[in-house]
């Protein structure tokens, strides 16, 4: 079985509102099951291929700072 994560969470988000996003984040976090994972990484993967370089490197910092 061949599936395509990033297909199916673009899929299942497609014209979702607000609400419906936050709520499917705040759902994956809060359930902490590994398999909600590859979902939340599909949607920082969409906005790190759209955001702008300054965002990136903030968002980097961050990391870094969370991580130690």
């Amino acid at each position: 079985m061949d599936l395509d994560i990033r297909k199916a969470v673009l899929n299942n988000l497609n014209n979702a509102s607000f609400d419906d996003v936050t709520t499917t984040i705040n759902d994956a976090i809060n359930l902490g099951e590994e398999k909600t994972l590859p979902g939340l990484g599909v949607l920082f993967e969409l906005l790190w291929n759209n955001a702008s370089a300054e965002w990136k490197a903030e968002c980097a910092n961050q990391l870094v700072n969370y991580l130690n």
